[in-house]
């Protein structure tokens, strides 16, 4: 984007940055890509086509997202200004600090019920399809039935997550053990695998009638919120059953949640780095990381940036480090007014005179004027965070840590969406009869501590890990794009961001470049344990940074040389010139257009 101090990018990419003028789509399924653009040749807009990908997205991706799950967007109608739409359901009535603290409960469970927020991202679907798509429900639905019922390949990942987990579901999840295993055996990579449940269930919603196109959208959300998904959902979620930590506990999402919860529209927030406006959602989620992180890049030259070499890499974990720490002493529900603090440019000058050559040790928010910072407990007892591909890291116990699906879309006529669905995943509840899906973990996000900004308390949102990101210059907005991956959404982001924006990066050369992420943070997922001076990086960054790290004081881990991202991007250039770009690790992410 810009003339740059660093080595010129490789001439070598896996593939084309992809350009046109029609309209483009990536995503990390190439069923959604395909199905997202199809949309677009057909005459839907890219909020119909967003639609259409992200619910092929459920049942391409069982084991990354699911119907009852989570959404976050960001979405810009052609010449308007970005808005948040927020599908990330909020805490039940019921779930109270002393409800879980009665049941003996330190923390919220990985997996079980207990866990589960109310469902988010059908709604929020809904609502972008209502109020900027132009198709019916029950056309861009016709994808994820027809592969519902016809069926999709079963990813790599996917049977190892039903692998990890099998025992789990013939012990105690009979339900998943039904769907999810059909015959009772794992499925193999590759296998075709059916879900006529969650196929016929789709077809009761989008036969909701009504006189008008609106008035039979909403049909379908009430279908959704008091019919027979809101009813199994809620009545199963009520039996107990096993959860992550052993215990067999009751649900506490009732059909009041259900029917009470309405998706919405909010602001952005937005910070300017080199002239460039990156978007967020706000410090309800952990997206204002990013932005932080990028405050306090911005105080160092741009030669000491590049993620490539090992000051950059040092310099880049360390903002990192001290983003993530403020995220856990001041993000929530009510964070918004702390932003105007943590974004400042005195504040990011002080943050980082922090960094020095060496790793710091430390977990080191910092002061906010009026607010205390929450200090989580600082466990060491997970498992690696290094991950392969950004998808989940399962345990036997149904445990996860990591998740998330991708999809971005922009047409001719400017319009745009950047949307990251998740959770619902098989692994997280058992399988709901009759309607093949299963309930949400979000909740293992919030504290059980009242102390915490992002403490569990009904009708609050969990802080949430999902984090697309839209891109401006000049009010105009110019891509869109993010990543799977839990709390690495942002890490993964940033180098990709410093090589478009600084290094002169193509939107594939930046995807296909060599990254890395810090687990000096407390998890967002149970047992929400940390690594401190954790590192993991890609083996392509070299044997010479990675030494230089470790001189520095970092405990890197070092993964295979494609095993880290999932990110996608469209983009909107100068003369309608459109372009999309997707991930090649775990060979299942692709773009399409013209």
């Amino acid at each position: 984007m810009s003339p740059s101090p660093w080595a010129p990018p490789p001439a070598f990419t896996t593939r084309p940055t992809l350009t046109g003028s029609f309209g483009m789509t990536a995503s990390t399924h190439w069923l959604a890509t395909g199905a997202a653009q199809s949309v677009l040749e057909r005459g839907g807009n890219a909020f119909d086509a967003a639609v259409a990908g992200c619910l092929v997205l459920q049942v391409a991706e069982p084991h990354l997202n699911g119907p009852a799950g989570d959404l976050v967007g960001l979405v810009a109608p052609g010449g308007r200004s970005p808005r948040v739409l927020s599908g990330q359901g909020a805490a039940p009535a019921a779930a109270t600090i002393a409800h879980y603290r009665a049941l003996g409960l330190d923390a919220v469970p990985g997996a079980g019920g207990l866990a589960a927020a109310i469902p988010g991202a059908f709604p929020a679907l809904l609502l972008l399809l209502r109020e900027h798509g132009t198709w019916e429900f029950a056309d861009v639905a016709a994808y994820a039935v027809e592969y519902a019922e016809g069926g999709v390949p079963v990813a790599p990942a996917w049977a190892r997550t039903v692998d990890a987990v099998a025992e789990l579901f013939r012990a105690h999840w009979p339900t998943s053990a039904a769907l999810w295993m059909p015959g009772g055996r794992v499925p193999e990579a590759g296998e075709t695998f059916r879900n006529p449940e969650w196929a016929g269930a789709l077809r009761r919603l989008a036969a909701a009638s009504g006189s008008s196109r609106t008035d039979r959208l909403d049909a379908v959300l009430r279908e959704w919120r008091e019919g027979s998904v809101a009813r199994g959902l809620t009545a199963f979620l009520g039996r107990p059953h096993r959860h992550s930590d052993g215990g067999e506990y009751a649900g506490v999402l009732a059909p009041e949640d259900m029917r009470g919860y309405d998706a919405e529209w909010e602001e952005p927030v937005t910070y300017r780095f080199r002239g460039v406006d990156v978007v967020k959602a706000p410090a309800w989620g952990s997206g204002p990381v990013l932005l932080q992180a990028l405050a306090i890049l911005s105080t160092f030259p741009d030669d000491e940036l590049d993620p490539a070499t090992a000051r950059g890499a040092h310099v880049i974990i360390e903002a990192l480090k001290l983003a993530f720490a403020d995220r856990d002493a001041y993000y929530g529900e009510d964070a918004r007014e702390v932003l105007g603090v943590l974004l400042s440019d005195a504040y990011a000058r002080e943050r980082a005179a922090l960094i020095t050559d060496a790793a710091s040790p430390q977990w080191r928010p910092g002061a906010v004027p009026g607010r205390e910072p929450f200090v989580p407990p600082l466990v060491s007892d997970a498992p690696s965070a290094g991950g392969s591909v950004g998808e989940p890291t399962v345990r036997a116990d149904g445990e996860t840590r990591g998740d998330t699906c991708h999809l971005d879309v922009v047409d001719a006529a400017g319009n745009i969406a950047s949307i990251t669905p998740s959770g619902g995943w098989l692994q997280s509840s058992p399988a709901v009869p009759g309607l093949g899906l299963a309930a949400g973990t979000r909740l293992q996000m919030t504290w059980l501590d009242e102390a915490a900004p992002a403490a569990l308390r009904p009708g609050a949102r969990p802080r949430t890990t999902l984090s697309p990101t839209l891109l401006q210059r000049g009010g105009e907005v110019i891509e869109a794009l993010g990543t799977p991956g839990g709390d690495q959404q942002d890490q993964w982001q940033l180098p990709y961001l410093l090589r478009r924006i600084l290094g002169g990066f193509s939107a594939q050369s930046a995807i296909d470049a060599p990254t890395f992420h810090t687990t000096h943070l407390p998890s967002s997922f149970w047992p929400r344990a940390w690594e401190p001076l954790g590192v993991v990086v890609e083996g392509r960054l070299g044997a010479d940074v990675v030494g230089d790290l470790r001189a520095r004081g970092h405990v890197v881990t070092v993964v295979d040389d494609w095993s880290l991202g999932r990110l996608s991007s469209v983009g909107r250039g100068t003369g309608g010139i459109l372009s999309a770009a997707a991930n090649p690790r775990g060979a299942s992410g692709y773009a399409a257009g013209r």
